[in-house]
C-alpha cells in the first residue's frame, strides 16, 4: 500500500518545480515509510511513497515500460497480476520486476485505458504516456483506494492519495464547498465526488481520468458498475455451496504478500467467515487481532475468542478503554476534511494493534452491504410494504401530521419511537430511506444552519445524492437501497475509515468480501436469500454453519460503536460545550448559535440524545480549528 502525487501541466510543458512536488509527496510519508521517489520532466512530476508488499527488493516506484516512455504511480494491489504476466509476455511485452505494478504499464501499452477492466484488486494510479501525452488516472471498481485531484487557475492538474498533499500546493484554493457542508451534517462525510473544498474533487469509483496536453479537462468515465443482474435460479443447497467456494477463491488470492498477515477479527459474521476461510486455504496458523472494551455493552471479545480457539489462530486482543476519546484532534488530521464515524476511534485503535504483528490485514468490510446485514434493511421493506397501501398524496399529509405531533421518545425501544417511522412514510421511498440513514434530519439542519448559510445553499439539499445515484439503481426495493449504500456509505464512510485508520499506522487492508467478481455473483442473488423475514444475510450464514459456531452467526448485531451519550454527559461534558459553543465555529458563519445551544443542553440534561449529531458538529470543529492552524 502506498501514496502518490502528481503535478500535469495540461496546456504545455511547463516546468514541474520538483521542491514542491517532493513536498507534496512527504505529507504522505505514512501511507509508505519504506521508499520515495519522483519523477519529473517537462509537463509532468510523479511521486510515490512505498510501503512494501510484493518484489520488495525490486518494485519501486515510479515504475516505466522497457524505453521509458511509459511510467506509473501506483497505490494498492493487482491480485490477478500473475494471470497476466504470461498473456502480456506472449504479446511481445518485457518485464524486469515481479511486481503487480509493471502489469499496469504494460497492460496499459497492450489494451490502453481498457486495461483496467482485465485488473482484479485494489487500486488507485496514474500513468504518465509521454509519446502520446497522455496522463491516465484510475480508480478501483468499488473505491477502496483514494483519489482526490485538483484543476488549478493556471492549468495545472494535481492529484494525489490524500486532500492532505493536494493542499500542500499553494495555489490550491481553501474556499468551502456550501454543499458539501449539507451533505456533511446529512450523512456523517463528504459523499464523492465532492470535496469539503470547492477547487478539489474524488475521482469516483469504477471510473477513470484521461486527460491529454492541450486539451481542456474531460469528465470521468465510468468503466463498471455493480450489475444486480439476475442469475439462473438454484437451490438454497447449491448456492451455500457456491458460496463458500467463491468466497475461498477471493481471500485465496489475497494472501500473496512477501511480508506478515494476519486478519481483523470482530467477533461478527462477516470478519469470522473471513478467518475461518483463511484458516482453511492458508498453510499455517493466522493472525488475528481483535479489540475489547471494558463496557460489556460495546464488548464482542469472547465472540472472537470463539473464532480464534476454533481455528487456533495466534490471536492478539488490545484492550480499549470507554474513556478513549483523546484521539478526536488525531482524527481530524488523519481524515483531512469532516469525518463523523465514531468507529474511526476503535479502527484506529484495532489497526495500530495489527501493525505490531503484521504489514497486511485482510478485513471482512463489505458483508452487510452485498448481503442485506444492516437492520435498517429490514426496517426500509416494511415502510415500503406500508407506502405501497397508500399513494403518496394521502400518505404525505397524513403521516406527516403525525409525525409532526408524535413526541421524539429517544429513551424508548425502537417499535415505540413511531416519530421517525411516521416522518419516513410520508415522504416516497429513497425520501424515507435518506431520512432513515441522515445523522440530522432535513428539519435538523434547517435549524442547524444560519440563515446566511441558507442563502449559501441556494435551496441545494443532501438528498440529491441519493437521487442522482438511484436513476441508475436496480427496481427491487431491497436491491436499490444496497446499491445506493455501495455508491455512498461504503465507499464514503466505511472505505474511507478503513485506509486512513490502517494508513496512519503504514497497515495495508484487504477486504475479501469487495471482490469484483463475488459482488457481480452476489448482486445477482434473489433478494430473498439476502434477507429472509427478520433474517439479513440469511443465505451467507446458512452457508458459513459449517464452519461457524450458531452463537456467532446468529447473535444481534452490535457494531462497532463507542458510548458518545455518556461521555458528553461525564468527561467530555466541558470539551463538548466549549467546542460546539466556541468562537471557531461561530466565526464561521454557518450555524445557528441558539440552536447549538439547545442540543448541548437538552443533551447533557438528557432529555434527549444528540450524541451523534453532537459529534458530528465536535468533529467538524476539529477540522475547522486545524486548518486554520497549518
Amino acid at each position: 500500500m502506498c501514496g502518490i502525487v502528481g503535478i500535469f501541466d495540461t496546456r504545455g510543458a511547463a516546468t514541474v518545480e520538483r521542491a514542491l512536488l517532493n513536498k507534496m509527496n512527504q505529507s504522505q510519508f505514512h501511507r509508505g515509510p519504506d521508499e520515495g521517489g519522483l519523477h519529473v520532466e517537462p509537463g509532468v512530476g510523479l511521486g510515490h511513497r512505498r510501503l512494501s508488499i510484493i518484489d520488495l527488493s525490486s518494485g519501486q516506484q515510479p515504475l516505466f515500460n522497457e524505453d521509458g516512455s511509459v511510467v506509473v504511480v501506483f497505490n494498492g494491489e493487482i491480485y490477478n497480476f500473475q494471470e497476466l504476466v504470461p498473456e502480456l509476455q506472449a504479446a511481445g511485452h518485457v518485464f524486469r520486476t515481479r511486481s503487480d505494478t509493471e502489469v499496469i504499464v504494460h497492460a496499459w501499452e497492450e489494451w490502453g485505458e481498457a486495461c483496467v477492466e482485465r485488473f482484479r484488486g485494489m487500486f488507485a494510479f496514474a500513468l504518465w504516456d509521454r509519446n502520446r501525452k497522455t496522463l491516465f488516472l484510475a480508480r478501483d471498481r468499488l473505491g477502496v483506494k483514494p483519489l482526490y485531484y485538483a484543476l488549478l487557475s493556471d492549468g495545472q492538474l494535481i492529484f494525489s492519495s490524500e486532500l492532505k498533499a493536494l493542499l500542500v500546493h499553494p495555489s490550491l484554493s481553501r474556499e468551502i464547498d456550501a454543499r458539501a457542508v449539507e451533505d456533511y451534517f446529512a450523512y456523517g462525510y463528504v459523499p464523492e465526488p465532492k470535496t469539503i473544498y470547492d477547487s478539489a474533487s474524488k475521482l469516483p469509483p469504477g471510473h477513470t481520468l484521461t486527460l491529454r496536453t492541450g486539451a481542456p479537462l474531460p469528465a470521468p468515465r465510468q468503466y463498471w458498475d455493480i450489475p444486480f443482474k439476475p442469475l439462473p435460479a438454484l437451490s438454497e443447497g447449491d448456492v451455500a455451496e457456491e458460496l463458500i467456494a467463491r468466497l475461498r477463491e477471493a481471500i485465496k488470492i489475497r494472501l500473496i504478500s512477501e511480508v506478515p498477515l494476519g486478519a481483523f477479527l470482530s467477533g461478527g459474521v462477516d470478519s469470522s467467515a473471513v478467518v475461518a476461510m483463511m484458516a482453511q486455504v492458508s498453510g499455517g496458523a493466522v493472525n488475528t487481532c481483535s479489540i475489547s472494551f471494558n463496557d460489556p455493552a460495546f464488548d464482542e471479545a469472547r465472540y472472537a475468542a470463539l473464532v480464534a480457539e476454533r481455528y487456533h489462530t495466534r490471536h492478539y486482543v488490545d484492550r480499549v478503554e470507554s474513556d478513549d476519546y483523546g484521539l478526536i484532534d488525531t482524527l481530524a488530521g488523519i481524515y483531512d476534511e469532516p469525518y463523523a464515524d465514531s468507529s474511526a476511534l476503535p479502527t484506529y485503535r484495532v489497526c495500530q494493534l495489527a501493525r505490531k504483528h503484521v504489514t497486511v490485514a485482510l478485513s471482512g468490510d463489505g458483508g452487510d452491504e452485498n448481503l442485506a446485514g444492516y437492520r435498517r434493511y429490514r426496517w426500509h421493506l416494511y415502510e415500503e410494504r406500508m407506502r405501497g397501501l397508500l399513494p403518496l398524496g394521502l400518505r404525505r399529509p397524513v403521516f406527516g401530521l403525525l409525525g409532526s405531533v408524535y413526541p421524539k421518545a429517544d429513551w424508548a425501544p425502537k417499535i415505540f419511537r413511531a416519530k421517525t417511522t411516521f416522518e419516513a412514510l410520508a415522504r416516497d421511498g429513497v425520501e424515507g430511506y435518506f431520512h432513515g440513514v441522515s445523522v440530522m434530519s432535513d428539519a435538523m439542519r434547517g435549524r442547524l444552519f444560519s440563515a446566511d448559510f441558507k442563502k449559501r445553499l441556494q435551496g441545494y439539499r443532501a438528498i440529491e445524492v441519493m437521487r442522482e445515484h438511484v436513476r441508475n439503481a436496480p427496481e427491487h426495493p431491497l436491491s436499490r437501497v444496497q446499491y445506493l449504500d455501495m455508491k455512498t456509505y461504503l465507499v464514503g464512510d466505511i472505505l474511507t475509515k478503513v485506509d486512513r485508520a490502517s494508513m496512519a499506522h503504514a497497515l495495508e487492508v484487504r477486504e475479501p468480501l469487495l471482490d469484483h467478481k463475488l459482488m457481480e455473483w452476489w448482486s445477482g442473488l434473489s433478494p430473498d436469500l439476502k434477507l429472509r423475514g427478520t433474517e439479513g444475510k440469511y443465505i451467507f450464514k446458512k452457508a458459513l454453519e459449517p464452519h461457524l459456531p450458531r452463537e456467532v452467526l446468529y447473535r444481534p448485531k452490535m457494531g462497532f460503536s463507542i458510548p458518545l451519550a455518556a461521555w458528553f454527559r461525564g468527561p467530555l461534558r466541558e470539551r463538548v460545550r466549549d467546542a460546539v459553543l466556541g468562537e471557531t465555529l461561530a466565526a464561521t458563519g454557518i450555524f445557528d448559535r441558539g440552536y447549538l445551544q439547545q442540543m448541548v443542553e437538552q443533551h447533557q440534561s438528557g432529555r434527549r440524545d444528540y450524541s451523534a449529531s453532537l459529534w458530528t458538529v465536535l468533529m467538524f470543529e476539529a477540522f475547522v480549528r486545524r486548518t486554520r492552524m497549518v
